[in-house]
C-alpha cells in the first residue's frame, strides 16, 4: 500500500534537489527517506529514480509519480486546513428563485455569502414558484426563495420580506383618476403569470375569493415580458410597484387604481425539513438581510469571482 511519507519522500526529493535535504525538510534522516522511496518503487514495481547518474534523475515512471505526488499532497494539504478549520465550509449551494428575486437583490445575498462562507459556491435555478418548490422536493435545490403560496409538512419555511403588487398599464390607456371594481378589472386584457407563477397563483385566488374569472387572459411566464407587453399597451398587469416607481416616473407605466386591492405578497426562503444545516441556515439568515424588492438591478459589492458560478446558472423566468 502506499503511504503519504513515500509520496512526500519522492516529492520532496525531486523538488529540493536530494535525500539529504528531503530528510532536513521532512524532520527525519537520509537512510529513512531512501527507505520510503524504495518501498513506493517496489510497491509500484518501477524504477522511479536514475541511480547511475552522480544525481539521481526521474525516470519516465517517476516523472508521473512525481506530477501525481504533487497533487495528492495538495489535496491532503488542503483536506487537512478545512479539517482542522471547520468554521471554513466548502460546497455548492443549489439556489432556486423567481425571476423578481433575480432582478433586485439576489446579487446583493451573493455578495454576502461570499463574505461570510468564502468557499461556498452559489448555483442559482431562476424558475416559476412552483417548478421550484418540486425541485426543493426531489433534492435537485438545497434552498428556494419563492412566495408563500402553500404549506408543505415535508417543507421548512422562513418568511424573507413582502411585495405590494399594483395592476398597472400603458399611461393613457385607461383615465388615470378611474378606480376600478374587481368586475370591470376583469373585465380588461389581464396580462398575468399563469398557474405555476406564484404570482400568477396568487391573482387567480384573489379573483375567485371575489367569485370572478377573467375571461380574456394572456400568460406568460417572464415577469421581463410581461412589463415589455404592459408598456406597449397590449393589456393590464399586476406588477411589483416599488421596483418599477421609475417607470412609473419615466412616463412608461401607469398605476391602475383598483378595489379592493390586491393583496401583498410574503416572499419565503423554503428548504427541506431533514435537509437543514448551519450553512444553509446561515445563507437563509443572510437572504433575510438582503432582502429588498424596492429596486431593480441592485449593485452587488462581491469582488470579481465571487461565489456565483456563471456556468451553472438555469433559467426558466416567472414569479
Amino acid at each position: 500500500m502506499i503511504s503519504f511519507k513515500q509520496l512526500e519522500a519522492i516529492y520532496w526529493v525531486v523538488k529540493l534537489g536530494g535525500f539529504s535535504q528531503a530528510a532536513e525538510k521532512l524532520h527525519t534522516t537520509q537512510s529513512a527517506i531512501s527507505r520510503r522511496v524504495k518501498e513506493l518503487e517496489s510497491a509500484l514495481d518501477t524504477t522511479l529514480l536514475d541511480r547511475s547518474l552522480r544525481t539521481a534523475r526521474l525516470t519516465e515512471k517517476g516523472q508521473e509519480t512525481f506530477t501525481v505526488a504533487e497533487r495528492l499532497l495538495a489535496q491532503r494539504d488542503e483536506a487537512m486546513e478545512q479539517l482542522a478549520h471547520p468554521q471554513v465550509i466548502e460546497r455548492r449551494v443549489r439556489i432556486g428563485l423567481t425571476e423578481l428575486t433575480a432582478m433586485t437583490w439576489f446579487p446583493r445575498l451573493v455578495s454576502l455569502v461570499q463574505a461570510h462562507h468564502p468557499r461556498v459556491v452559489i448555483e442559482p435555478d431562476v424558475d416559476a414558484s412552483v417548478t421550484l418548490r418540486e425541485k426543493l422536493l426531489a433534492n435537485e435545490l438545497d434552498l428556494a426563495i419563492v412566495p408563500d403560496i402553500a404549506d408543505d409538512n415535508r417543507i421548512s419555511k422562513k418568511s424573507l420580506g413582502k411585495v405590494t403588487n399594483v395592476w398597472m398599464c400603458k399611461p393613457g390607456q385607461l383615465p388615470a383618476n378611474k378606480t376600478l371594481r374587481l368586475h370591470e378589472l376583469a373585465s380588461q386584457r389581464l396580462l398575468t403569470q399563469g398557474s405555476r407563477s406564484g404570482a400568477g397563483l396568487a391573482s387567480e385566488n384573489w379573483f375567485k375569493v371575489f367569485g370572478l374569472t377573467p375571461k380574456n387572459s394572456l400568460p406568460s411566464n417572464s415577469l421581463i415580458a410581461l412589463i415589455g407587453m404592459t408598456v406597449a399597451g397590449i393589456g393590464i398587469s399586476p406588477l411589483p410597484r416599488h421596483c418599477l416607481t421609475p417607470m412609473i416616473e419615466q412616463g412608461l407605466l401607469q398605476v391602475v387604481k383598483v378595489t379592493p386591492a390586491i393583496p401583498d405578497m410574503t416572499y419565503v426562503a423554503m428548504c427541506r425539513v431533514e435537509q437543514r444545516s448551519t450553512l444553509i441556515n446561515s445563507i437563509i439568515l443572510l437572504a433575510q438581510e438582503s432582502c429588498d424588492f424596492s429596486r431593480a438591478f441592485q449593485l452587488s459589492s462581491a469582488p470579481e469571482g465571487s461565489g456565483i458560478s456563471s456556468l451553472s446558472i438555469e433559467s426558466h423566468p416567472s414569479t
